[in-house]
C-alpha cells in the first residue's frame, strides 16, 4: 500500500511537472505571439496613418506643412491620376461607341430583311389588289331628289340658288 501510495505520488507530481512545464512553453509561445502580434500592429498602425496622411494631401488638406518636393510630387501623382481616370473614360466611351455601331448594323440589317419581307408580300397581293374593282367595295351613295326644296326651313330663310347644287336641290344634311 505504501508502494500504491510512493506511485500515485510520483504520478501526481509527473502530472504537475507537465502542467506546468507545458503551460511554461505555451506561455512563451503565447508571449512571443503576443510580441510578434503587437510589432505587427505599430506596423500596420503606422501604414495606416501614413496613408491617410497621403490621403489629405492629395484632398488638398494639411499641405501648409509640406516643401516644394513634396508639393510637386503630390501634383505628379495628381497628374498620373488624372491621365488614368481621362484614358479610362475615353476607353469606357469608345467601347460605348462600338456597342452602338454593332446595334446599329444589326438594325441595319432587320430593316433590311424587314423590307425585302414587305416587296415580297407586296408583289405577290399585287395582282390581287389590281384586279379587284373599287366598285366592289365603295358603292356611291343614293340622292334622294324627291325631297322638297325648303325641307325644315324657318319662315324668314330663304335659300340662295348659288348654294344648291347642279340640279338645284340640296342635301338633306346641309339643310
Amino acid at each position: 500500500s505504501t508502494i500504491c501510495l510512493f506511485f500515485s505520488s510520483i504520478s501526481k507530481t509527473l502530472e504537475r511537472y507537465h502542467i506546468c512545464n507545458y503551460s511554461n512553453l505555451e506561455a512563451g509561445q503565447s508571449s512571443t505571439d503576443s510580441q510578434n502580434s503587437y510589432q505587427e500592429y505599430t506596423k500596420l498602425k503606422a501604414r495606416v496613418e501614413v496613408l491617410q496622411q497621403s490621403q489629405r494631401h492629395i484632398l488638398g488638406e494639411d499641405l501648409g506643412q509640406l516643401n516644394i518636393k513634396e508639393l510637386e510630387q503630390i501634383e505628379r501623382q495628381l497628374d498620373s491620376s488624372l491621365r488614368q481616370i481621362r484614358s479610362r473614360r475615353t476607353q469606357n466611351m469608345l467601347d460605348q461607341l462600338s456597342d452602338l455601331q454593332q446595334k446599329e448594323q444589326s438594325l441595319l440589317e432587320i430593316n433590311r430583311s424587314l423590307k425585302i419581307k414587305l416587296d415580297e408580300n407586296y408583289v405577290a397581293y399585287q395582282p390581287h389588289w389590281d384586279t379587284a374593282q373599287p366598285q366592289e367595295f365603295f358603292q356611291p351613295l343614293q340622292c334622294n331628289n324627291t325631297m322638297p326644296n325648303r325641307y325644315n326651313q324657318a319662315p324668314g330663310d330663304n335659300i340662295e340658288p348659288s348654294t344648291q347644287n347642279a340640279t338645284g336641290v340640296l342635301p338633306g344634311w346641309m339643310i
